[in-house]
């Protein structure tokens, strides 16, 4: 705050009279608290004078715009890779197929003749049944682990992405905010309440 009988900031932009000015030449050499705010407001104004101009964006990409899309394919495997009961259903289909392949594919060895009393079936529908469950558990888990991973990457690129607006935004705030205080200083009338 000044004590001046004119505002400084006038004197500073060369708005005041020639015998308005010589008041306040005089005031200021003789008063320190207005010699400080005098430094401040060139100091400022120096500031404000050595910032380039850039040009204000005239439209900002949303998340909504057509540009953002994924494609029907990319979106299809997004649903799917994002579904865990589809996962787990695909995960079990593909080594039921594997067994079956596995199964009918190998070479089978002379077998000597089974009698009813060597065969337990029910003890080895109980074995392949134990295997096709840990086969499956294990292959859930790959699949959840994958997909955990995956989801931890999406995330990590949404936050960075997300960093990146943020500080443009506040960059573009920050240029409005400095061009609104240079359109309001240069619209000052002398004379009018602050």
């Amino acid at each position: 705050m000044s004590c001046s009988p004119f505002d400084l900031r006038d004197y500073l932009l060369g708005e005041l009279a020639e015998t308005e000015r010589r008041q306040v030449d005089v005031h200021v050499r003789s008063c320190g608290g207005c010699q400080e705010e005098m430094e401040r407001l060139r100091i400022t104004q120096s500031t404000l004078l050595e910032l380039r101009d850039e040009e204000v964006p005239q439209r900002i990409g949303f998340v909504s715009d057509p540009v953002f899309e994924p494609s029907g394919t990319r979106r299809f495997w997004q649903a799917f890779w994002s579904s865990g009961p589809k996962l787990g259903f695909a995960s079990a289909a593909m080594l039921s197929g594997a067994l079956l392949i596995f199964t009918f594919l190998r070479p089978v060895a002379a077998v000597p003749p089974v009698t009813a009393a060597s065969v337990d079936t029910a003890r080895i529908e109980q074995q392949v049944s134990d295997r096709v469950a840990v086969e499956v558990r294990k292959a859930v888990a790959e699949s959840e682990a994958r997909q955990q991973k995956k989801t931890a990457e999406l995330l990590a690129a949404a936050d960075q992405r997300h960093e990146q607006q943020l500080r443009a935004f506040v960059a573009n705030v920050s240029y409005l905010q400095k061009q609104y205080n240079v359109m309001a200083h240069a619209t000052y009338e002398p004379g009018s309440l602050r």
